[in-house]
């Protein structure tokens, strides 16, 4: 079923708002943000609730966020960390059975604080977090707000937790159909999300599309920096650092180190261009599986085509983003948003993706596609841009007006907080 017949209120924005534009809320209000995740950390939902909570912080709205024990302490976040149970370690992302035992103790924490805060709204980050917000928000007797990043149980499943005929599948589901139906409203960041919770869990009433967007700012082309800030000499010197040679076109990819993100379709890409003699050299960021890929890298004859940097810190993201010429997604999972695309095309970059829905959300007409879960494809597509430097230099020059023009988080914080207005807390 198309999205534009889901009743839900996505947000189309015509033009760019500054901050200095928008009125702002006043300082009453507080948000308590439940996010079952180590926060921070740099990728996904993370870069997700820290850019919220700065742009409603522009508004005059706090945010106070509850997390398990690990992660980066940031200055500019109030952060309430759940108390660390002996034996547990931190955990990588996707499913894991520790997180039973973490989501018990951010729980507790999560009452503390909001006992502590009383905020006039729960806005709980995944499943998890509208579950324990739930709690939270009933207790309290303030709204509850479930920011939707996908499908629980899909996300198992494309992390193997789960078998999809198992009873246990069964069991996740019934609480995922559970968990859909308590919150005041839902807020997601695609259309195809909307979509998703429309035809499998029955949900259209208070669903509201508020999309990820990028700090623009942050986020730049080359050709529009100038002066002596220092970025560009960073640049040079990471490239030097990382030995990227400069006789070839640099694909860029900086995002989880996954299966379901497309690593090892985008490591026989890689094959069949070298094979192919095509002078290319790919500068894969991110983690948790680097070692498992260099090993795969290396079995396919790639020591000298590929370079993996491991996890790159969000605040130095942009400059690593800037030693590539093209940016690849091969995301597979058709459940989750894409947002490392958004700092794609703030940079500049044109954009080689698989043809799911989330990544033309964001990429349109402007995007290159590969038919999904097709390497050779995913080839093809590079090649041709790699051969075609004048339409690599128009796609960079018009995905960044797009990214100024439509993916800011002022504008994206503005259909939040009418979220938050329907639902009485502000």
């Amino acid at each position: 079923m198309p999205a534009t017949s889901l009743a839900v209120q996505p947000r189309t924005f015509e033009g760019a708002r500054t901050a200095e534009s928008l009125p702002e809320v006043g300082d009453r209000a507080v948000v308590l943000a439940i996010a079952p995740t180590p926060f921070f950390g740099d990728y996904g939902c993370h870069v997700r609730i820290l850019e919220e909570v700065r742009a409603l912080k522009r508004r005059g709205v706090q945010t106070a966020v509850a997390t398990y024990p690990f992660g980066r302490d940031l200055e500019e976040v109030r952060v309430h960390r759940a108390t660390r149970f002996p034996g547990q370690k931190r955990i990588a992302p996707g499913s894991s059975r520790q997180k039973f035992a973490l989501d018990a103790s951010l729980a507790l924490r999560a009452l503390r604080a909001a006992a502590i805060e009383r905020p006039v709204l729960v806005h709980g980050h995944l499943h998890e977090g509208a579950l324990i917000g739930w709690l939270v928000a009933h207790t309290f007797r303030v709204p509850l707000i479930f920011d939707f990043q996908g499908s629980l149980t899909s996300e198992m499943i494309d992390h193997n937790f789960l078998a999809p005929a198992s009873r246990a599948y069964r069991g996740f589901r019934k609480l995922e159909e559970w968990i859909v139906r308590r919150p005041d409203a839902i807020v997601t960041s695609t259309r195809s999300g909307a979509g998703l919770l429309l035809r499998d869990f029955g949900r259209s009433a208070n669903v509201s599309v508020v999309p990820d967007a990028v700090d623009t700012g942050r986020f730049r082309p080359a050709w529009e920096i100038v002066g002596g800030d220092g970025h560009m000499a960073r640049v040079e010197g990471l490239r030097s650092t990382l030995g990227i040679p400069r006789d070839r076109t640099i694909v860029v990819y900086l995002g989880l180190l996954a299966e379901y993100q497309g690593v090892t379709h985008l490591l026989k890409a890689a094959q069949l261009l070298a094979n192919r003699g095509v002078p290319a050299h790919f500068l894969i960021m991110g983690f948790p599986g680097q070692d498992s890929y260099e090993r795969t890298a290396d079995a396919l004859g790639l020591r000298d085509s590929v370079t993996f940097t491991g996890a790159v810190p969000y605040d130095r993201a942009h400059e690593y983003l800037a030693l590539g010429d093209i940016a690849v997604s091969p995301k597979i999972s058709e459940t989750e948003g894409n947002g490392k695309i958004l700092n794609y095309i703030a940079m500049g970059l044109p954009t080689v993706a698989f043809d799911t829905q989330a990544s033309k959300e964001i990429l349109g007409d402007l995007g290159v596609y590969a038919r999904t879960g097709d390497w050779e494809d995913l080839a093809d597509q590079i090649q041709g841009l790699i051969e075609d430097p004048d339409e690599r230099v128009a796609r960079g020059h018009q995905l960044r007006e797009k990214a100024v023009t439509c993916h800011s988080w002022d504008q994206s914080v503005q259909a939040l907080l009418e979220v938050y207005e329907r639902a009485g807390a502000i």
